[in-house]
């Protein structure tokens, strides 16, 4: 991905917080008639010893393509916070009238290993966590609450992936190149 230093995300955090706020990743992959993308939730596990940049951890249809791909190279795209913005935003006249719109937009690019997961213990643990995490600011729905053999029937038609992520980028591009009172005048803007 270009990025120019102004707009780098120099900590690793900072892209690891857009990722667990922001946790609908495309997943882009090799497959049989060129790249795919796969849109899936992911669950972020913080960096550990045994993975710096953390783990993303997620399950999808056993009918999905995407987990045959195990031990591939693949790469998954996470977006923040997007928007347009208007030229008249800026100082136009200050700037002699050389002002054009652009797009700020913030997103990490996390690259690692595909692994698929047939463990139904480790598919359901990972069902219920992901399904926690979204529900606790919701009604409260838990995966316990659906009849077992319903459940059962759903981690068996179901893989877990998990990708190590070997390397993170991230561009977090908002107005850095423009001047204080223009930056105040977008971020007003935006809301």
């Amino acid at each position: 991905m270009y990025v120019t230093t102004q707009f780098q995300a120099a900590a690793q955090a900072d892209m690891l917080a857009l990722v667990a706020a922001n946790p609908l990743g495309a997943l882009v992959r090799l497959g049989a008639a060129g790249l795919e993308a796969d849109h899936i939730p992911f669950e972020l596990v913080p960096p550990s010893d045994a993975a710096p940049y953390g783990l993303l951890r997620a399950h999808v249809a056993r009918a999905n393509p995407v987990w045959r791909a195990d031990d591939a190279a693949v790469l998954v795209l996470f977006q923040g916070a997007s928007s347009y913005v208007s030229p008249l935003l800026y100082d136009v006249e200050a700037a002699g009238g050389r002002v054009v719109p652009t797009w700020n937009y913030a997103v990490v690019h996390a690259h690692g290993r595909l692994r698929a997961i047939e463990d139904p213990a480790w598919i359901l643990g990972q069902m219920t966590r992901l399904t926690q995490r979204h529900e606790d600011a919701q009604a409260g729905w838990k995966v316990e609450d659906a009849p077992r053999e319903f459940i059962d029937k759903v981690v068996r038609t179901t893989v877990g992936i998990e990708i190590a992520i070997e390397r993170m980028e991230a561009k977090f591009k908002m107005s850095q190149n423009r001047s204080p009172e223009d930056r105040a005048r977008v971020l007003a803007a935006m809301g």
